[in-house]
């Protein structure tokens, strides 16, 4: 699935395509703006899921996240994009997609050096399957509380990815 010819949406300041490039190629120092998305995924039982990055990824190795991200390929519908990566990244079928921060968008800089700088959808999903992560994509798992979820992140924001402290943070003002 991360193969060397995964592609990007590349973007302008109005949000609007202007072309595509290789996925591992555009992250680089100076990333250029690209279409992302964000999915919070919850069970039956209201229960949030949170993942921890896996060691051997190349930006924010080891840190705790929503539940998984990616990028629709050209061409790709966001939800085609948002099932082929939650099968991909957690081994779920999602059920129920909606928007939450349809708008959202951020930049940030991995200590590596490495940028994001993404106009990144957020949504939200439900599954009832068994979580099989992907090794190479997510290192622990765990479904909590979305209020606890929300008081971990504010009182230690370094554990969390920054997308995700971002997302956090618009969500609380929309409650």
């Amino acid at each position: 699935m991360t193969t060397e010819s995964e592609q990007v949406v590349l973007l302008d300041a109005n949000r609007e395509p202007i072309g595509t490039a290789d996925k591992l190629e555009v992250h680089s120092t100076d990333t250029p703006l690209h279409l992302a998305f964000s999915c919070h995924v919850y069970n039956s039982e209201g229960q949030f899921l949170v993942t921890r990055r896996a060691l051997t990824k190349r930006t924010w190795p080891g840190v705790w996240t929503n539940s998984f991200c990616g990028h629709p390929a050209p061409g790709e519908s966001m939800e085609d994009a948002l099932r082929r990566r939650a099968s991909f990244e957690l081994g779920v079928r999602l059920d129920r997609i909606e928007p939450l921060l349809p708008n959202f968008s951020y930049r940030a800089v991995d200590a590596s050096g490495i940028v994001e700088n993404e106009i990144c959808p957020v949504f939200s999903a439900v599954t009832e399957d068994e979580v099989r992560p992907n090794p190479e994509e997510v290192c622990e798992w765990a479904w909590a509380e979305p209020d606890q979820v929300s008081r971990a992140v504010a009182a230690a924001s370094f554990a969390f990815s920054p997308w995700f402290v971002l997302q956090n943070s618009e969500l609380k003002q929309l409650r």
